[in-house]
């Protein structure tokens, strides 16, 4: 019984570590006060001054928009880019799967300094088409490791009876290993826009000047203070998030049922 006790609380513990900050800031998003991190009071004035902010909110839409269609993109690309490297073999499998992790383990300075001069190189102009490559780019890689786990437990002798009763290899892989792997799919789409919608480094070298994420409108303001604004919109933010998980979550417990 202690046992229990005591794993709940370290359990708890730990939860804590991870979710305090973030409770901080929802609290002080309701706080009267503007400079003080005394509490003067609770108030939604910061809510209806970010709605009026319209910078802000442009940025937000703008992160919204590329983490979406970054995400997308990426998970399209990564499961069908994990689907042929889990079911074929070809000269130099072993060395694309290797360059995947080096990509992930890359520090995000060098994909970022990279892209920019390879848009510089070819011509592409900074903004939104640029941004969302750049996303894209380094989104990917996260979705193949995470479907290709998926794969590894899947059983290829369910793809050969397939084969063998007239399956087509579209007809497999829609109705035989895609609804298989769906929650890593779908894992892999979050992923990505959660990597997508928080990333600054290489948004900062790819996004130009006409084209403003929030991101990195909120780590130029920061340098001048937090304002109580941006403590708002970051918990529209993760409660945002938290309906995406919980949506997700649901779709799939009502799939596997």
């Amino acid at each position: 019984m202690k046992t229990n006790f005591y794993e709940k609380l370290y359990l708890g513990m730990i939860y804590l570590f991870l979710y305090l900050p973030i409770f901080v800031l929802i609290a002080y998003s309701f706080n009267n006060s503007k400079y003080s991190i005394e509490w003067k009071g609770f108030s939604l004035k910061w809510y209806e001054s970010l709605f009026k902010n319209d910078s802000l909110i442009d940025a937000a839409l703008n992160s919204l928009s590329i983490a979406f269609l970054s995400a997308s993109a990426a998970t399209l690309i990564g499961t069908m880019g994990a689907v042929a490297l889990y079911r074929y073999h070809f000269k130099g499998k072993q060395f694309l799967r290797s360059m995947i992790y080096i990509l992930i383990l890359s520090p995000e300075i060098v994909m970022g300094i990279s892209l920019l001069i390879l848009f510089v190189l070819v011509g592409v102009k900074l903004g939104f088409f640029s941004l969302l490559i750049a996303h894209i780019t380094f989104c990917l890689p996260f979705v193949v490791v995470t479907v290709l786990s998926r794969l590894s437990g899947f059983d290829r002798s369910i793809i050969e009876a397939a084969k063998d009763l007239g399956a087509s290899g579209f007809y497999t892989f829609t109705h035989i290993i895609l609804p298989s792997i769906a929650p890593a799919v779908v894992a892999g789409f979050l992923l990505s826009f959660t990597l997508s919608l928080d990333d600054v480094i290489i948004s900062f070298f790819v996004s130009g000047v006409e084209f403003e994420i929030l991101p990195v409108k909120i780590f130029s303001m920061v340098r001048l203070g937090v304002k109580p604004e941006i403590n708002a919109l970051c918990t529209i933010m993760f409660v945002l998030t938290i309906v995406i998980v919980w949506v997700s979550q649901f779709l799939m417990r009502e799939k596997e049922v």
